[in-house]
């Protein structure tokens, strides 16, 4: 072993005597994160160099496309005009809620031409929920019991199997509703759907081809094309489920109960019914204590005005 002298140096950086004064000014006036990139410029390794240049380059595309935008934006309105665009806005806004709900006939006449059963389901379709739909026709108390106690069903159908008509024809109608909006239902709880089999083995074809066409959206993930339920996509099922209760229940329906069937929060079952021009009342539940909300498509339609500010929220 070899001792050697040793001596303690406190090392300062030197600060030449000909900087200019603006110079100076300059480095003391940039923001913490500028004064890391000159450091990492200085004495980072490959890594955070690459990092850092990889950011500034983001930074500069994004500025240019921010200006393309405003230049873009700013074309838009020299051509057309301030009130035209404001327009074409509004009407973009009717598309993409038109997108969602079924359609609305607001100059019907009668209630069930406000949201016709053939816009909900076809006549093909209707007919082709005959087989599956029968063990509904002929459930018995029993039979509806041991599907509570299974919870295989939502709680909106099983009520409303306590209840079917006794006359064979409005027995048959009420019986495939309550399934394809069982199956709807079930649907809304899936993210990724499979085309061949969309609610299970027991689905006719041609409801599984409905099913994923118009309530499923397409995107590309895994290396693959999937159909997903996104969160528009639930809206969409819920405002068709929704009218297909309407024509269930003689035109008025218990948004609390489908709420909780569809694990939806209220506010967001609420203003899918207000889209839909329905009258939003109060009434008891079963339990006195509970308050349920009530969905009632009347005429003439009621007209909601958006509050002014209001944000748009993502879709759940």
């Amino acid at each position: 072993m070899e001792v050697y002298n040793a001596e303690l140096f406190h090392m300062q950086p030197l600060v030449s005597d000909d900087a200019a004064d603006e110079d100076l000014s300059e480095y003391l006036n940039k923001t913490y994160r500028e004064k890391v990139d000159l450091c990492i410029e200085a004495f980072g390794t490959s890594k955070q160099r690459r990092a850092l240049s990889s950011r500034r380059m983001n930074e500069v595309r994004k500025e240019v496309l921010n200006k393309a935008v405003a230049n873009a934006a700013e074309n838009i309105i020299e051509t057309k005009g301030v009130a035209a665009v404001v327009s074409d806005a509004t009407e973009d806004d009717k598309a993409d809620v038109s997108l969602v709900l079924p359609p609305c006939h607001e100059d019907a006449d009668r209630l069930e031409d406000v949201y016709k059963f053939e816009d909900l389901l076809l006549p093909a379709e209707y007919e082709a929920l005959k087989a599956p739909a029968m063990a509904f026709v002929n459930i018995t108390s029993e039979e509806i019991l041991k599907l509570t106690e299974e919870k295989s069903h939502c709680s909106f159908v099983l009520d409303e199997l306590k209840c079917l008509p006794v006359e064979e024809k409005k027995r048959d109608r009420k019986a495939r509703c309550l399934w394809f909006l069982d199956s709807l239902v079930k649907l809304s709880f899936q993210r990724v759907v499979k085309q061949k089999y969309a609610v299970g083995p027991d689905c006719p074809h041609i409801i599984s081809n409905k099913l994923v066409k118009n309530f499923t959206a397409l995107s590309y993930g895994n290396g693959r094309l999937q159909n997903l339920v996104s969160a528009s996509m639930k809206a969409k099922i819920t405002a068709y489920i929704i009218a297909l209760a309407l024509h269930i229940n003689n035109f008025q329906t218990d948004l609390t109960v489908l709420q909780r069937d569809l694990k939806l929060r209220e506010s967001r079952i609420l203003d899918i019914a207000k889209a839909m021009r329905l009258r939003i009342t109060k009434s008891k539940g079963l339990a006195e204590c509970e308050e349920h909300k009530l969905g009632t498509l009347r005429l003439p339609l009621p007209v909601y005005k958006m509050p002014t500010g209001h944000r748009k929220r993502k879709m759940k």
